[in-house]
């Protein structure tokens, strides 16, 4: 059976530039619509955390505004989450996870990996050893492709110089308010580190396959950033 490592970040707050905290935690969508895509696919997926500390749903993922104004979808959201039970209350520890035991690793978004996961050294190994394998798909959405910073081969370099990559960019953050107070932007800290960043239209869905890296630039790419990982996966398995 095909398996996936679904990472979520277990961080409740962001700490800004100034040094306050604000509340967050994972963004329900770019969690729940890979996991039902998984599902559906029929993989077998393992929910971990940094330390495996239950992930905080943040709530602004699940506030009108952000839900087109439908209150059904954001009573929908919440009872699959709650219907997921230790799933998602007690996931495995990162730490504890080996690589090479999955096919896939995806790492969802929200403002929550900023904090634990962009510096996070074992889903940078992770990542790296995933990356390396021919029949593996390495792939992250939103701010969860923070996750690829801490990556780095034998040599100290960063496996994702030059690869074709998005996420969330510097006019989306803006957008949310948070241009000026975060730490640190993604799409410029990507940029640096030598990524062949690609931005398309702010919060609409954009999603870069270059050969077995998947990156979803925002929520509304959660879904099909989780296709196309099924369907990276399909192909490779067929060749």
């Amino acid at each position: 059976m095909t398996s996936v490592l679904l990472v979520v970040s277990s961080a409740n707050v962001w700490t800004l530039k100034d040094g306050s905290k604000h509340p967050t935690g994972f963004w329900a969508s770019e969690f729940i619509d890979p996991h039902i895509v998984f599902s559906q696919a029929g993989y077998d997926i393992t929910i971990a955390t940094p330390g495996g500390i239950a992930p905080t749903v943040d709530e602004f993922s699940l506030a009108l505004p952000m839900n087109n104004n439908d209150q059904s979808s954001i009573d929908d959201q919440r009872s699959y989450l709650a219907a997921l039970g230790t799933k998602l209350t007690q996931p495995v520890r990162l730490e504890d996870v080996e690589a090479n035991d999955y096919d896939a690793v995806y790492v969802s978004g929200g403002h929550g990996p900023m904090e634990d996961l962009a510096g996070n050294k074992k889903i940078g190994e992770v990542f790296t050893t995933l990356l390396s394998g021919r029949d593996k798909v390495a792939a992250a959405v939103c701010h969860g492709v923070g996750a690829l910073l801490p990556a780095h081969n034998q040599d100290g370099t960063w496996p994702f110089a030059g690869r074709k990559i998005t996420g969330f960019t510097n006019e989306e953050e803006t957008a949310l308010g948070f241009g000026d107070k975060a730490p640190w932007l993604l799409e410029s800290r990507l940029r640096a580190a030598g990524a062949n960043f690609f931005a398309a239209t702010a919060f609409g869905p954009h999603v870069i396959v270059d050969g077995n890296l998947i990156t979803g630039q925002n929520p509304a790419s959660a879904k099909p950033s989780a296709e196309a990982v099924v369907k990276t996966l399909s192909s490779v398995s067929t060749n």
